[in-house]
This record gives C-alpha cells, sequence and structure tokens, in this order.
C-alpha cells in the first residue's frame, strides 16, 4: 500500500509518458481528512452521602451536587425509636435526583445505650447542659456508618463521604468532633486498599462549623426540601418541638426567616427554646 501511494503521488501533474504515447492522468483526488472523534467530557467524580432524612445531611449532599459530584445516599436503619427519618431521606433522595439510594439494616437497638434506640429511656426535653452528652448519643453510631460509607465508597470507587454532621449546635456528641473525622481519616487511609494506594475516599463534612442558622440559609439557597426532612426525636407523627433537636432547627428556621417551615408547636404560639440538633 506504502509503494502505490508513493507511485501515485510521483506521477507528474500533467500526465505520463508510456512507450512513447503521452497519455493523459486521472487527476488525483483526495478525501477530506475524517472529523477526529468527538472528546467524552470527563466523568463527574462520585461522592457518597450518608444520608439520614435530616435537615443538615440533605444540605451536604446539595452541596455536593453543587460541586459537580455525582451522589449516592446511604441510610440506616438502626433501630431509631424516629424511624419517620427514613421516609424522609427516600424523599430527599428523589427530590434531589441522587445516582442512588441504599437503606442499609444495622440493629443498633440490641443493646441499646440510649433514649434513641432503647424506648425505656425518653427522650430528654430539658434542653441542652453544656459539658454533658445526653442520652440522644447513640454508642459507636456514627463510627459505624462512618465505616460502611467509607466500603461502599470504595466498592464503587468514590472520592468523597460526605457527612452532614454538625459540632456547633449539637449536643457535644463525640463522633461530631472535628478531631473524630480528622482521627478516622486517618484510620480509613490505613484500612482500605483505596487508602494504602493513595486513592481513598475522603471524608468530607461541609457544616461542621456551621451554625445552624447558616445551615438554615444554604438548604434555602440550594433549593433543598426542608418540609420534607425530619429531625424530631420523639417517635411521633409530627415533630414534637420539645426535643433538643426541635429546638434548635425551629430556632434556626425562625432566625433565618422561614417561621413557616417550624413545628406546629411553634406555628401555634408556643416560644422557640434553644437546643441542639442531630
Amino acid at each position: 500500500m506504502a509503494s502505490a501511494v508513493a507511485s501515485d503521488l510521483s506521477v507528474p501533474c500533467g500526465g505520463f509518458h508510456n512507450g512513447g504515447a503521452f497519455a493523459s492522468a486521472r487527476p488525483i483526488t483526495r478525501s477530506p481528512a475524517p472529523a477526529p472523534p468527538a472528546t467524552a467530557p470527563p466523568a463527574r467524580p462520585l461522592a457518597i452521602a450518608l444520608l439520614s432524612g435530616g435537615l443538615d445531611s440533605a444540605t451536604a449532599a446539595a452541596l455536593a451536587i453543587e460541586a459537580g459530584q455525582r451522589v449516592i445516599g446511604l441510610s440506616f436503619d438502626y433501630g431509631q425509636r424516629h424511624r419517620r427519618e427514613l421516609a424522609a431521606a427516600a424523599a430527599v433522595a428523589g427530590a434531589l435526583a441522587l445516582e442512588e439510594h441504599h437503606v442499609i439494616a444495622v440493629n443498633l437497638a440490641a443493646w441499646g445505650g440510649s433514649a434513641l434506640t432503647d424506648p425505656a429511656i425518653p427522650v430528654p426535653d430539658v434542653g441542652v447542659v453544656e459539658g454533658v452528652i445526653p442520652t440522644t448519643y447513640v454508642p459507636g453510631r456514627n463510627t459505624v456508618f462512618i465505616a460502611l460509607g467509607l466500603s461502599l465508597a470504595e466498592a464503587r470507587g468514590a472520592g468523597s463521604l460526605v457527612l452532614g454532621v454538625n459540632a456547633v449546635d449539637y449536643s457535644g456528641y463525640p463522633d461530631c468532633r472535628p478531631d473524630y473525622l480528622a482521627a478516622f481519616q486517618s484510620l480509613a487511609d490505613l484500612a482500605s486498599r483505596a487508602g494504602r494506594e493513595g486513592r481513598g475516599a475522603r471524608l468530607w463534612a461541609p457544616l461542621v462549623a456551621w451554625d445552624k442558622a447558616t445551615i438554615v440559609r444554604e438548604a434555602l439557597r440550594l433549593g433543598v426540601p426542608i418540609a420534607a426532612t425530619w429531625s424530631c426525636y420523639s417517635g411521633e407523627d409530627l415533630p414534637c418541638g420539645v426535643c433538643d433537636s426541635c429546638r434548635i432547627r425551629d430556632a434556626a428556621l425562625v432566625a433565618a426567616g422561614r417561621p413557616d417551615l417550624t413545628s406546629a408547636a411553634v406555628r401555634a404560639g408556643s416560644p422557640v427554646r434553644a437546643g441542639a440538633d442531630h
């Protein structure tokens, strides 16, 4: 093929000599160069978001989407008395058009130890006592959840694990603090093949230092379906308005100018009291 091409290119433009007779050469025609193949846009990075059904995790997932990430939601049925939050998680996953939404059963209620997993322990309604970790703390909950989230992230090749934890307005839970997250990141880098190879998922907690009113304002800006989220600890069909979680949510909604989204008790005229939300 190469010699034929060379022969064609060597023919004079006016013709060629063949046994003394001069014959006209056929003009050489060249097809236009084929267009280069279309370059596919680079795939957007993938993230796993722990999705409780509450306002904070929904806002964190929305921030990841705004940052250009594809998001898979991961929720947990851990025996919590407020299982109503799982329906909220499904609603949020649909509203944010997540790539996938998984619900994993991990029965932490089997051994209780928390007002959220043991019906014999009442949910506190007296507000936050500074320096005291309340009975709504669930032993090992975030440690278990983050470990499972990292497992999914490694299996799917996700680059980040999105967490809605917040250290400012919470009740001092030990597993919502920056030092805990930093230590877990070090563990994750050592405990997985992806981490050892330098490509492990990063723990991303964009709300960790925000106050609740800031989170509400960001949720409003991002179009998070706040009314579809669930924060109440009581396990009833409607938010109680008095548990720590309801208190801080209601106060933040009022501060952000959206009292219409507060609990029914506040909308009916009950005073907004300070507290903490998980």
